[in-house]
C-alpha cells in the first residue's frame, strides 16, 4: 500500500462520524426503527426471507413401495413422471360419501 493511501484511510470521514457511547447505547435493529415509523407491514416487506419461497400448496414426502415394472413405465416417460403419477392417483382416489 502507498503512502497516500494511508493517510486518506487515517483521516475521519466526515459524512460517517464515528459513533458516541450514547448512539451505540441507544442503537437498534433498523427493522425495528422501520416497524415504528411505517408498520410491521413495511418492515416485513423489507424483511430478506432465507431460502425459497413456501407454495401454498406443499406436497407431502411420503414412501410408497411399488413393483419394479410400475416405477419403471413412469420413469421411461422422461422429466415429470413423479406429476403424472400424482396425477393418475389423484383421478383415481376414492371419493367420500359413497
Amino acid at each position: 500500500m502507498n503512502r497516500k493511501k494511508d493517510e486518506a484511510a487515517s483521516r475521519p470521514d466526515e459524512d460517517n462520524p464515528e459513533w458516541t457511547h450514547e448512539e451505540i447505547r441507544t442503537a437498534r435493529p433498523a427493522l425495528d426503527a422501520i416497524a415504528e415509523i411505517f408498520g410491521t407491514q413495511a418492515a416485513e416487506t423489507i424483511r430478506r426471507r432465507r431460502g425459497r419461497p413456501a407454495k401454498a400448496d406443499r406436497k407431502v414426502n411420503q414412501t410408497l413401495r411399488l413393483d419394479p415394472d410400475v416405477l419403471d413405465a413412469y420413469k421411461q416417460e422422461g422429466p415429470g413422471w413423479q406429476a403424472h403419477m400424482n396425477e393418475v392417483l389423484r383421478q383415481h382416489m376414492p371419493r367420500h360419501g359413497k
